[in-house]
């Protein structure tokens, strides 16, 4: 308000407040500009993996040993076994940056999306092809979707993804910022093992596994295959969770927090 000559005070205008006020459209602003980034490569590579995963892969063909129940003739794969052990990568990073209610969020958004893809794969498969289109097939068979595969895709995304991040955050929550590695290894070797278990005793028979020993050369060669992989990137995983420590100011101010109490 402002004060007319006589001393009494006089109410601002419309056109006063319209000229104060900020000019242009209003948005929400984002508490991190990184959480987002990670969020997109995280369902993407997950997305991506679901469908390069349609192709079997051996590797090393040469090699060939029997070790107990485990009888191993080329390592037997499939095509996503470079690309998703980045998704647990990418969930140890963001367990140990932004907690466990955040990794949540991230893994039903991941769940998500796979969904919506397997039923749009569907709903293309089943439109009239055009008379001049000859791919019905061969698309049929990469993106098609198998009731069971789908089923044990996501049935060991979820349970893998969530063991990998509880882990991570329970023991943080015991050992501070001290031993990263534990809690990278950890997590891995739990989510790991539970996912391929869960997928594996799901998708076995699908895919043709009809004994016992043929179930468990398919299940610990993926699972030793996949730890072994994340273990071997883990100096670029310390260096990403480093960088974004130091580049999150909540992270910082969280953390001089609880200084005093370790």
């Amino acid at each position: 308000m402002t004060t007319a000559k006589s001393g009494r005070p006089v109410p601002h205008t419309d056109t006063d407040q319209r000229a104060t006020r900020p000019v242009g459209p209003a948005f929400a602003s984002l508490s991190s500009p990184y959480f987002p980034t990670l969020v997109a490569v995280f369902v993407g590579v997950m997305l991506i993996s679901n469908i390069t995963g349609t192709k079997g892969v051996t590797l090393f063909p040469s090699l060939s040993f029997d070790l107990g129940p485990l009888s191993v003739h080329g390592l037997v794969t499939d095509g996503a076994f470079y690309l998703f052990p980045l998704a647990y990568v990418l969930g140890d990073v963001i367990s140990e940056v932004y907690g466990f209610r955040a990794m949540r969020r991230v893994i039903f958004s991941g769940f998500g999306v796979l969904l919506l893809a397997s039923l749009c794969f569907w709903i293309t498969i089943e439109l009239p092809a055009a008379d001049f289109y000859d791919g019905q097939e061969a698309f049929r068979t990469v993106a098609g979707v198998v009731p069971q595969f789908l089923l044990a895709g996501l049935s060991g995304y979820l349970v893998g993804e969530f063991l990998n991040s509880y882990v991570m955050v329970k023991m943080k929550a015991r050992s501070g910022e001290r031993r990263l590695w534990a809690r990278l290894i950890s997590s891995t070797i739990v989510g790991e093992f539970f996912d391929t278990l869960v997928f594996c005793s799901i998708a076995s028979t699908a895919l043709g596994i009809s004994t016992w020993q043929d179930f468990v050369n398919y299940t610990v060669v993926g699972f030793v295959w996949k730890t072994l992989v994340e273990v071997a990137v883990m100096p670029i995983t310390y260096a990403v969770v480093a960088r974004l420590k130091k580049a999150e100011p909540s992270y910082q101010e969280a953390l001089a927090a609880r200084l005093p109490e370790q």
